[in-house]
This record gives C-alpha cells, structure tokens and sequence, in this order.
C-alpha cells in the first residue's frame, strides 16, 4: 500500500511539475487550427466541400458572381489569360493538359501580374520575387508572402464556354487566409518554435493548416508580431509596425499560435526536451525549431562605439536611420559595405541626405556576385544620383565629438565627413545558445541540418539563415543561404517534418534588389567560372548566364527581361539542367520546356 502510495505521489507531482514548466496545453474559446486546402477545380465542375475552401454553400449566393469568361478555344495549351468576371473583378485563367484553373490574378506578396509570371507544371511563379502558386489550390508552394491565392470554381459547358464562379470578396481582396476551422486543439504535444521572423511565423502557419492539434509557442527576441523584414532596408518614411506585420494578433489567438514576444532562448536542454528562455521560464517542447536568424556584424575598429552608427536589421534600426536622417537635407552620410543591405540603405536614404558615400573594398557594387560589367553600370546608376563611392578601402577609425560620430578614416588616408554611418557588412549567427546543446554546428555556428531540416539530434529542426543545409539546385550540396523567401520555405518544410509529412528539400534560392528604381533578380547560386551577357548592361537591361567550370548554368540574373529569372528558377525546381552549348542557336529555348 506504501509503495502504491508513494508511486502514485510521483505521479502527481511529475504532473504537476510539468504543467508549471510549460503552462497548461489548451486554450478554451480559442479558434482551432484545422484546415485544408480545398480545389474547385478538382473534377471540373464537381460539388464544392461546404466546409472548407473558397467556395461554401453555407453562404448567400448575393456574396458571388458566376460569369461566362471565355470560350474554350480561347486559350491554347500552357496558355493564360486575364479575364473580366462580370462587373465585379477580374481572373486568371489557366489551361494547362486540357483542364482550366481561375485564380487571383496578383501575387500575394507584392501584388505583382501574374500574367507576367512564369508557368510552371501544375504552379505559377511569381516573376518580381519568385513565390510559387499552385493552379489548382491556389496554395502558396514556394515563397515570399504568406497568404495564398484565391481559387475559383471553373466549368466548361456543352457549348464549350468556361465559366467561373467566385466569392466577390475574394476578387477585391486578391488574397485566402486559410481558415483555422472550429475545433480547439487540446492534444498534448508541444512544438516551440525560436525566432519569431518570417521563418518561426510560417513554421507556426503551416502547423496550423496541415491539421497540427497541439500547442504552438513562438519565442519572438522582438517585440512585435512577426513582420516583413526584407523592408527594414527599404523604408523612405517613417512606418507603424502594425503596417508591416503579417498577421494580426487577434489571427494568432484564433489560431491557437502563442507569440511570446521580447523574449530570448538562452538555452537548450534536448535531453530533457526543455528551452530555457531570459525571463526565468522554461518551455517543454515535443519538437522544436530552431530559426534565430542573424545579426549585424560590427568591424572592431575604433569609434564604432559612437552615436549615429546604425546596423540595419529590425524595425527599430529603420526608424531610428529614419529619425536621425530628418527632412533638413544636413546630414553627410557614410555607407560601409558594397551588399545588397549599403546600397538599398544608400537609396533609401539618398533624397533626405545633404550627401551619400559608399565605402567598400570591391571594385564596383554587387561585384562579387554580378560581376564587374554590371557593377559599373550600377555605380554609373548611383553616381547620376549623387551618390559617391570609395571603392578598395575600408574605414580604419570613427571621429567623434561630444560622442557623435563626426567623421570617418579610411584605409586610403581619405578622411569623410559623417553625421551618420551605416553599417552593411554582413552577419553572424544568433546560434550561442545552443553551442553546449550536442547540436552539430559549422565553423562559422550555422547549424547542420538533412534534407528533411532535421539536427543530428532527434525532433529538433533548424531553419532560415542559420541552417546549413542541402540546396537542390546546388547539387544537394550543404549551403548558409540568408534570405526573406528560403526563410519562409524553410519553416513549410519543418512543419511538415515535424509532422512526418516527410518533405525533402527542392530549394532554388530567388534574389532580388530594387534599386533607384531598377529590379534585379537572380536565382541558382555557386561561384562562377565565367559568363555569358544578352541585352544591353550600360541600359541595365540584360540577361546574364552564370556557367561553371563544366558550362553548366548555375545561376542567372537579370534586369528589366521578367519573368526569366522566375522561369530559370522553375526549371531548376524541375530538376533540369542547362549548359553553354544549349544556348547556341536560341539562349532562351529553354523556356518552352517548364511547363
């Protein structure tokens, strides 16, 4: 009797002292987070789920409008076209191996004309950032953005008119939010997820729409809902953050998705499956991904320490570039680093500076990753701005007075006036946390992962910048790669480990940069061994071929030549290959193969 007792004590307590680790499992009033994607299309003309997806029979036929939009002749085979539906909006219609799909006819994420995209093999790629939409769903595949497209119903009638029904909200909105359902989850598995960035946010989402039932805690080091990063750089005003979050916080608590925002991991214990946070608490977790992200790095050099030297990585450091910049035109400001992030903080900042210069130690912008021709031209692109450059140098020591940085030194003995100096330098990892974890860390603390995001130690994933991981399109190859849209990928793909969808990883990294204007993309990755230029780069109007010693095209950028890149993009997802004697007679025969 004792012993049962004693057993049964142990019980309790181990109950007990579980449920003030990690806080009770279920939240009552709470939305649930069950959901799934739902096709109109599916059968061609088949009845809708009243349930689930765009289409409901549950509501008033006054919310839609069903409208003859073409005839099926109209379009030929891996054809599409924007069409008018009735007065109330308009859909891109898709004929693809003889079926039709209708969807939104904007990208989700910036809202660029999809018309103008790339057609893939049952998707659509974005052609401004590559963000993947699949024709029959609408689901988002492939990323930036987080909502997915509004998909209509399509019937093709005896007399061979395709029609197609919509819910009239959808046609002005443009965008689909899943729905979370309506059962609470109350199951009793935990997955924490660290970083609350876009990577954490659509981990968490695609819990929630792959039908995870359980506790979803978000640890975000901000103190914001997750938000769009990638306009941190970009910002020309000064923005409320509720203008750049992703969601709302009455989505989260309606899907059950707790963001415990201002808070830092400051340890692992995979053992015991706990996460220590900075507040005291600790979290229990049944799976846990790890996407931390990077930060700024800062060069040791004298003065760094001084007021006015901004890094750009959050929202904070946008609005305070912002605020010390001011309207007056008085402030001479210095940009360190020749990146992505010095010369979009460059023209960000240009209008509202009384002067701009770019300090660097290449020979002209972006060099290292598009070469030197269309570096020129994009130093040519500043230079007619006002914008100055001190290339092959750096900054050897920051001039103060009263502690505000008041001008810099460089290597070459220049000396340069700065009211302000941002830095864009590169980054570290935000993985110290874990160093004593058993984790398995490169050289540089990028966090080792497989095909399925996976750690060497069991249910713990890592994803975004942190994860050194395979790329497809880099022949499997281990790559850090850190960038708005893989980040994203990265949390989908953990998501549907964590929950034994087992998912492997098809990534094609897609970049851009919008400069004073000029959009560049590139998509692939690798060094280049050599290149091959169409179009014109002094116009900044060109297409650029990326081969490596073998001439297989590993990458591909491009200015004012859409959808290519987003069509190279596709065809390396395919698993397609292309090299320098395929593009002899036609460069871009290609193109006719994706789709």
């Amino acid at each position: 009797m004792v012993s049962f007792i004693r057993s049964q004590t142990r019980v309790i307590v181990s109950k007990v002292s579980k449920y003030f680790v990690q806080g009770p499992v279920c939240k009552k009033n709470m939305g649930s987070s069950y959901s799934r994607s739902y096709s109109p299309n599916s059968g061609q003309g088949g009845s809708c789920n009243e349930n689930r997806g765009t289409i409901s029979r549950m509501e008033s036929t006054n919310n839609y409008v069903e409208s003859v939009v073409c005839q099926e002749n109209d379009l030929k085979d891996n054809e599409m076209k924007v069409f008018d539906i009735g007065e109330d909006g308009k859909v891109l219609v898709v004929k693809q191996k003889g079926e039709f799909s209708a969807i939104g006819t904007k990208c989700t994420h910036y809202g660029a004309p999809l018309i103008n995209g790339a057609l893939g093999d049952g998707r659509l790629r974005c052609p401004w950032h590559g963000a993947c939409f699949n024709l029959k769903t609408g689901d988002i595949e492939d990323f930036p953005g987080f909502d997915s497209l509004p998909c209509y119903q399509v019937t093709v009638t005896d007399k061979g008119e395709v029609k197609v029904r919509a819910k009239i909200s959808d046609l002005k909105t443009n965008k689909r939010i899943k729905d979370m359902g309506v059962v609470s989850p109350c199951e009793g598995s935990v997955v924490v997820i660290v970083g609350g960035g876009p990577s954490g946010a659509t981990c968490a989402e695609s819990l929630r729409s792959e039908g995870f039932k359980g506790r979803i805690t978000v640890i975000a080091k901000e103190p914001h809902l997750p938000y769009d990063r990638i306009k941190v750089s970009k910002i020309g005003t000064v923005t409320d953050i509720e203008k750049l979050q992703a969601r709302s916080q009455k989505y989260y608590d309606d899907a059950n998705i707790e963001i415990m925002k201002g808070v830092e991991a400051t340890k692992i214990e995979p053992n015991d499956k706990l996460v220590h946070l900075n507040n005291g608490n600790k979290l229990r977790y049944s799976a846990l991904y790890l996407a931390t992200g990077s930060k700024p790095r800062v060069p040791d050099i004298p003065g760094i320490d001084l007021k006015n030297i901004f890094t750009v990585r959050n929202y904070e450091d946008s609005i305070n570039i912002l605020t010390t910049l001011g309207s007056n035109q008085d402030k001479d400001v210095v940009v360190l680093g020749l990146s992505f992030i010095g010369l979009e903080s460059a023209a960000s900042c240009n209008e509202k500076a009384k002067s701009i210069t770019v300090v660097g130690k290449q020979k002209a912008p972006l060099e290292q990753i598009f070469g030197p021709e269309i570096g020129r031209s994009l130093q040519k692109l500043f230079e007619d701005k006002g914008v100055k450059f001190q290339f092959e140098t750096t900054i050897t020591k920051c001039n103060g007075e009263d502690g505000v940085i008041k001008s810099v030194e460089l290597t070459n003995g220049t000396v340069l006036p700065a009211d302000m100096l941002i830095l864009g330098v590169g980054t570290t990892f935000n993985t110290e946390f874990v160093k004593d974890s058993g984790l398995k860390l490169e050289a540089n603390g990028a966090v080792s992962v497989n095909d399925k995001l996976e750690t060497n130690i069991q249910n713990i994933y890592a994803g975004g910048d942190i994860a050194h991981a395979p790329v497809a399109a880099y022949d499997n190859k281990q790559m850090t790669i850190g960038h708005v849209g893989l980040s994203q990928y990265h949390g989908r793909v953990a998501a549907l480990n964590i929950l034994k969808k087992e998912t492997s990883l098809q990534t094609v990294p897609f970049f851009w940069t919008m400069l004073f204007g000029k959009s560049i993309r590139y998509a692939g990755c690798g060094r280049a061994a050599s290149t091959l230029i169409d179009g014109n780069v002094d116009d900044l109007k060109f297409v650029i071929f990326f081969f490596d010693e073998t001439d297989k095209v590993i990458a591909m950028a491009s200015c004012m030549r859409d959808p290519i890149v987003a069509q190279f993009a596709e065809f390396l997802h395919q698993g397609k290959s292309l090299y320098k004697k395929d593009l002899k007679d036609d460069r871009f025969a290609w193109t006719k193969s994706i789709n």
